[in-house]
């Protein structure tokens, strides 16, 4: 991994064939990502579809960018950048896709989570019940926050213990495929991969999403306590950052940085963020959230507003503070409470970006 190598875009607007202002008048009054495929605007072709789709994307995401319209825009920007996210997502059906419409915050008890139908997944085609019995299901890993691990061989079978959990399952399915389909190869380790997703049909007809994932030997999850000096908290710090600027890349929020969800493996310095189940579109809004950790989102998260990557800098940077401790030192504390804003605007926006700054801050030997 290299710091801070991927930067920022440097486009300006004259390098666009349309302003700002007419791309957010254009976004704000589509009803579908089609609407905004015009050929003379957005300087596309209508020969070949899925390549304009991709391509009408790209051009208005940096236009509308945050970091690209500047401070003066930067409220007017959010939100058409979050409306056509959600508008791109809705036009790729293998993307976690929002609802037309909300539906009312609900209680799932056997969970312990509070959960927002909001957003809604697509993973191509419906899978189809798998024909292998449940006694597949009998060596059991470990457990998760909704979801049991089985194993099999090099693989992980993640059942959820509640049928109507599974549509976390198919969030999560949905996340690591766009993961590989849109983000950055040589940065897929800092998640699993998934292998497989069916649904499985018991005795007593219930249905449940399950994903199958390559498991990561030699890993153990942050919630164990001790084994980490400062050191470790640095690139695991580092990596955290570069791991999750890959996914904001890609469209994605993980929604959940939190010690049970990042493997670490501390003699490769090597980190997975897991559990993506939790995961929305930039701009979108996750299905759920944990009910045990709802103190430690950022303020966004409980009131049901869109995400972007500055919740998961939020997120990752609370994380950190908490492994930490009261032994962090005085400038990385500064650091860490300039990404821990209430207001998502008064964060840094780009993972990346943030990387780079907190290299300044520590010494070379560090930044491996």
């Amino acid at each position: 991994m290299k710091a801070g190598y991927a930067t920022s875009e440097q486009d300006t607007q004259t390098r666009f064939r349309i302003s700002f202002a007419e791309a957010e008048a254009r976004i704000a009054a589509a009803s579908t990502f089609a609407e905004l495929i015009d050929t003379t605007g957005v300087g596309i072709t209508r020969k070949a579809t899925f390549v304009d789709v991709r391509l009408a994307y790209r051009t208005l995401a940096k236009i509308v960018h945050p970091d690209t319209a500047g401070p003066a825009l930067w409220a007017s920007a959010t939100r058409a950048f979050a409306k056509l996210g959600a508008l791109y997502a809705e036009c790729d059906d293998r993307v976690i896709t929002p609802k037309q419409h909300s539906r009312k915050a609900q209680q799932h008890y056997s969970t312990g989570r509070r959960q927002t139908a909001r957003d809604r997944v697509r993973g191509g085609p419906d899978p189809v019940a798998h024909p292998k019995p449940w006694s597949r299901f009998d060596r059991r890993f470990a457990e998760g926050d909704v979801a049991d691990l089985f194993e099999e061989g090099e693989s992980l079978l993640k059942v959820p213990r509640d049928p109507a959990d599974s549509d976390l399952m198919v969030v999560e399915a949905a996340a690591l495929r766009r993961l590989r389909r849109h983000g950055r190869p040589d940065f897929q380790a800092y998640a699993p991969r998934l292998l497989d997703s069916f649904i499985h049909v018991d005795g007593d007809h219930h249905r449940r999403t399950v994903n199958v994932l390559m498991r990561q030997r030699g890993f153990r999850d942050l919630a164990v306590p001790g084994g980490l000096d400062p050191a470790d908290l640095i690139w695991i710090w580092r990596r955290l950052l570069a791991g999750l600027g890959w996914a904001h890349h890609a469209g994605i929020v993980h929604g959940a940085v939190f010690e049970e969800h990042v493997l670490v493996d501390r003699r490769q310095r090597g980190l997975v963020l897991i559990d993506w189940c939790y995961a929305a579109p930039v701009g979108g809004r996750p299905k759920a959230l944990i009910a045990k950790r709802e103190a430690q989102y950022p303020p966004e998260v409980p009131a049901g507003r869109p995400v972007t990557p500055a919740t998961d800098i939020h997120l990752a940077t609370g994380l950190i503070t908490r492994l930490f401790g009261p032994d962090m030192p005085h400038p990385l504390r500064r650091f860490a409470d300039g990404c821990l804003y209430d207001a998502p605007r008064m964060r840094p926006q780009n993972a990346w970006h943030l990387l780079a700054e907190l290299d300044e801050l520590v010494p070379p030997r560090y930044r491996i």
